[in-house]
């Protein structure tokens, strides 16, 4: 939608009152606003594009619980139960399938970085468990490289991100959540100092709390409000095929190649744990909070000064709230995949599956990860603006975990006991002192 040429009748159409206000209609906010809409919360989704077109419906799908941060794994476990039940609550399938999920080794000693992980997910029984030679081929039919074995996770599984989002922000709908699309969120105002209203490119909402769900967007936004959210953004690449016939079920990855069976009979196919990270100003601003992260993470990561930072050293870090604002003039980032990237990846796929010889790749999708310095979300109210909650900085892993961190947030906001500890994910932690433990995003 073209703001300067819509009608004044399409210009009015947020309500002039709400309780809560999602910024941010991604797989995230879409899955607040559902848990919201179900505790009969009156909420608006605002989203400054069209619901999921960003990183929500261009990642690889997987929903895992195997290599997870320990932080993590209770909000995970609980989404897994909440992927099972979403058909029934929204009335639409998002494609959700257990499938598995295996780590593949090409060495047997390749395994033994696994072993730490293994013994402290003990505590939550889980079905993860290594495979020897002979298991690992089953998993990856038709494979050249004969794999020493690997890590498998059965009850893991995948869903459809370009189905998810949307039919999970139209099942919040039908409960009673108002979604409103091309309708960017410029920021909002403060009584007595507590939330009072935001503001958007449509008119003005008075609400009692907002929840900044905005992705990659999400520092910028709060730091128009003199909130501190560290967070930055790496590439994200993957390839969606046609059909292949005899190629393995579910989801893998190993040295030099990473894919997902869709249920269309398609494949997601990319890289493992290669990503390009374009040097932005924000960069600089935290780079101390990042040293841990650069510690575990630099041979995955892809330096270079590309299109993104031009355009976040030509953004506007401030504007009026009457004005304007960067969320409406990039309406929907669609990065360049990086090209040379998947080129590798299309090799090394072809190279160890004899079945993907002739595959047609029929789109090439990439999207900007927001990552944390210590690479889990913070879902949390910002202590010093009552009224101001955050679910952002899932980075690469906000897919799966969504129906869960969703749920979190309803807790908080309505008050209620949460159902995992929210402790991990409080926003004071990048602010009190707290020591950063990174956790390796690419496992």
């Amino acid at each position: 939608m073209n703001i300067q040429t819509a009608s004044t009748h399409h210009f009015h159409v947020v309500p002039e009152e709400t309780e809560v206000v999602i910024v941010g209609g991604g797989i995230i906010g879409a899955c607040t606003a559902l848990h919201l809409a179900q505790r009969g919360i009156p909420t608006v989704l605002c989203e400054k594009g069209t619901i999921g077109e960003e990183q929500s419906s261009r990642n690889w799908g997987w929903v895992r619980k195997m290599g997870r941060d320990i932080r993590e794994m209770p909000l995970m476990i609980h989404a897994m139960k909440l992927w099972d039940e979403l058909p029934s609550v929204i009335g639409a399938d998002v494609g959700f399938r257990r499938r598995g999920i295996t780590y593949f080794c090409d060495k047997e000693e390749d395994m033994a970085k696994y072993e730490a992980w293994m013994k402290a997910m003990e505590p939550f029984n889980l079905d993860t468990h290594f495979v020897n030679r002979e298991r690992a081929n089953e998993l990856a039919p038709g494979n050249t490289r004969n794999f020493a074995g690997g890590l498998h996770t059965p009850s893991d599984g995948y869903a459809e991100p370009h189905l998810a989002s949307r039919l999970i922000a139209e099942g919040a709908r039908k409960l009673g959540a108002h979604i409103v699309e091309a309708c960017a969120v410029r920021g909002f105002e403060t009584a007595g100092g507590r939330v009072s209203e935001v503001v958007t490119e449509k008119g003005r909402i008075r609400c009692k709390t907002v929840v900044l769900a905005g992705g990659i967007w999400s520092s910028l936004f709060a730091r128009h409000h003199k909130v501190k959210i560290p967070q930055l953004k790496m590439l994200s690449q993957v390839m969606r095929t046609r059909p292949i016939a005899n190629g393995p079920e579910g989801c893998g990855s190993g040295n030099g190649f990473g894919f997902r069976r869709r249920n269309d009979g398609g494949y997601n196919v990319g890289m493992r744990s290669a990503h390009p990270v374009d040097i932005v100003p924000d960069s600089f601003r935290y780079f101390k909070d990042y040293i841990p992260a650069l510690k575990n993470e630099w041979r995955a990561m892809k330096f270079r000064i590309g299109k993104r930072t031009w355009q976040e050293i030509m953004m506007l870090g401030s504007w009026k709230l009457d004005q304007r604002s960067p969320f409406e003039t990039y309406r929907i980032m669609r990065p360049e995949p990086g090209h040379a990237i998947l080129d590798q990846a299309t090799i090394n796929i072809k190279k160890l599956f004899p079945q993907f010889a002739n595959m047609v790749v029929n789109e090439r999708m990439s999207a900007w990860i927001d990552v944390t310095p210590d690479a889990i979300p913070t879902i949390s109210p910002v202590e010093a603006i009552p009224g101001f909650f955050i679910s952002t900085g899932f980075s690469g892993h906000g897919f799966g975990i969504a129906p869960a961190a969703g749920q979190l947030m309803a807790e908080l906001i309505a008050g209620e006991t949460p159902h995992v500890d929210p402790e991990p994910f409080r926003h004071s932690r990048f602010i009190d002192g707290s020591e950063i433990v990174h956790w390796p995003i690419g496992f």
